[in-house]
């Protein structure tokens, strides 16, 4: 089989341009929300925990059905939007929501388990020197818990590039939009086009192993190199 049509690179960047947005908020979402957690204890926090990682193990198409709910046009967000004169379902903003929302889950759990590896002694001598809670996290616990909460950035981003199921649901195969790589995958095999299935599945993969390589770089690097990367 030939492909039919010339190929559409956008996918590519409509997918590098929404797993960066998404990672970012992710990743100030999932710190905030580590954070917060970490200094909480009760019952409570087990719901709690449930409730942020629910997208892990829910089908991301049930994922995106409760987002549509909430930002199609009858929904409670869907409806604040249209008084403010927006719209999110069917935009390349929906892509972003949907690809946050999945990938949340694996930057609260990295975070919070950095967090957790920090060593007490610093942050209660930090304590003692009079500082707050805020630079104390800022300036302790955060530049030790680093390494781990960079993986997990770089985990979401992973996640946030293979989203389907929620991203199709809330944003649709709009080409030139919405149309992210998995999407272009689907509706590539869908209408018997193997070769352009098959091409981005393999640019999806070197994409893949770029993200592992660097995950694995930044793990086994040593303590030196690590400091002269996080200073860029």
């Amino acid at each position: 089989m030939t492909l039919t049509t010339p190929m559409d690179w956008s996918p590519i960047w409509i997918s590098l341009k929404t797993s960066s947005a998404a990672t970012l908020i992710t990743l100030a979402a999932g710190l905030a929300a580590a954070a917060w957690r970490e200094r909480r204890t009760g019952p409570l926090m087990a719901l709690v925990d449930g409730i942020f990682l629910l997208p892990l193990v829910l089908p991301p198409t049930v994922v995106g059905f409760f987002l549509l709910l909430l930002f199609g046009r009858n929904g409670p967000l869907g409806q604040l939007l249209l008084r403010l004169g927006a719209t999110v379902v069917f935009s390349w903003p929906a892509t972003v929501i949907a690809a946050a929302v999945v990938s949340f889950p694996l930057m609260y759990l990295t975070a919070r388990a950095a967090l957790e590896q920090v060593d007490l002694h610093y942050l209660e001598a930090a304590r003692t020197l009079g500082a707050s809670e805020w630079r104390l996290f800022r300036e302790v616990a955060l530049p030790l818990a680093w390494p781990g909460v960079l993986a997990g950035a770089i985990l979401s981003f992973a996640r946030a590039l293979g989203e389907f199921g929620a991203t199709l649901m809330l944003a649709g195969n709009i080409p030139g939009r919405t149309a992210t790589i998995p999407i272009a995958i689907y509706f590539a095999v869908e209408s018997d086009d193997i070769r352009r299935a098959l091409a981005w599945c393999l640019i999806d993969v070197v994409i893949s192993f770029a993200l592992l390589g660097g995950l694995y770089y930044w793990a086994h690097a040593p303590a030196p190199a690590r400091a002269r990367l996080m200073r860029r």
